[in-house]
């Protein structure tokens, strides 16, 4: 298959022309990698079970693994969701469109390759105007995962989803770098209580404000338990690179103990981290700086590209230093934790 590539910028004709080709080619069963604020999604039309089939096929995804369902509109949500209550209706007026996914009461019209064949379907409405363009233009929901090879880190760039599908999907819109680099945060409202279930730009904080106390449900899945959200298995977001999370009180302590590490290694080993970390690792080789640590926002939307970074330098093993899980900081561990296979070393 070859795998047609267009870079949308702004309202040119030439960007219309390719929001509409990548829409019938949604409405006749094909794949569209597309970009969204959080990370590049693989969309497909989310009403047909064959279309839908084909992401599992280019990702390499377990079939048990639910898709998020992306809509433009409210009444798209009314068209697939059923028995959404105050909570849910309060979450969407404040949030959407935006980073947040809402798992609901499917209606019989998704099918059960979508929600992994649970009752259950996770929805959102993007803030990015490419998305939904894209979906307005297909005229149903799209299911997108992030367009990635499953395990893979998540796609910021359209670069990072040629990588990995090129060939094995049938058009790329390029819209430059998402904004947040995180996928959404999943909350569950599909019943009585509100439940976290993936931690993302939207923060524990922001949804208690909105709604009151949420139940927190974000540990990773053992093998064998069926993930009710998108990114709850054991490893996820991976580099290939053999990957361990250092948590420690002082940064001295915590980079000695790498530099000691890295000069034990028989592979080439490389070292995440924040740019306080600078100077402590003056001189060192493959050192891959995530952002500065009082700036979690920007940590968050370079950190798959760190991990990326890994895989682009044939790096064998590598270390990657904690920081804070205050706001974002929860959405960054979550993802860094599940990228190391939850391989930490406490050094405190």
């Amino acid at each position: 298959m070859r795998t047609i590539y267009k870079i949308v910028e702004g309202n040119s004709e030439e960007s219309k022309e390719a929001i509409r080709q990548a829409a019938e080619i949604i409405k006749t069963g094909g794949l569209v990698a597309f970009p969204t604020e959080t990370v590049y999604g693989l969309g497909a039309n989310a009403l047909s079970e064959d279309a839908s089939g084909k992401i599992y096929a280019a990702k390499g995804r377990p079939s048990d693994n639910p898709l998020i369902v992306h809509i433009c509109n409210k009444d798209m949500l009314y068209e697939i969701a059923e028995d959404i209550n105050d909570k849910a209706k309060l979450l969407v007026d404040i949030f959407w469109p935006g980073p947040l996914t809402l798992v609901l009461k499917k209606k019989p019209i998704i099918p059960d390759v979508i929600s992994g064949g649970l009752p259950t379907v996770a929805v959102r409405m993007p803030e990015n105007n490419i998305a939904l363009m894209l979906i307005e233009e297909a005229g149903l929901p799209i299911a997108g995962p992030s367009a990635n090879s499953s395990s893979k880190p998540s796609p910021t760039l359209a670069e990072h989803v040629k990588e990995d599908l090129d060939g094995k999907i049938d058009m790329i819109l390029d819209g430059g770098h998402t904004v947040y680099g995180l996928e959404s945060t999943i909350v569950d409202v599909s019943g009585d209580s509100v439940r976290l279930l993936r931690p993302g730009a939207i923060t524990i904080d922001m949804l208690e404000e909105a709604v009151g106390e949420i139940e927190i449900c974000t540990e990773a899945l053992k093998e064998g338990d069926k993930p009710p959200a998108p990114g709850m298995k054991y490893k996820h977001y991976a580099p290939k690179a053999e990957l361990f999370v250092i948590r420690a009180k002082g940064r001295a302590k915590a980079a000695e103990h790498v530099k000691k590490m890295l000069s034990q290694s028989r592979v080439k080993a490389a070292v995440i981290a924040t740019e306080e970390y600078r100077e402590l690792y003056n001189g060192i080789e493959n050192i891959f700086y995530m952002g500065p640590e009082t700036e979690p926002e920007i940590i968050a939307e370079n950190l798959f590209d760190c991990l990326r970074a890994l895989d682009e330098n044939d790096i064998g093993l590598a270390y990657a230093h904690s920081i804070s899980e205050n706001g974002i900081g929860h959405a960054i561990m979550n993802r860094l934790c599940k990228a190391a296979a939850y391989n930490i070393i406490d050094l405190e």
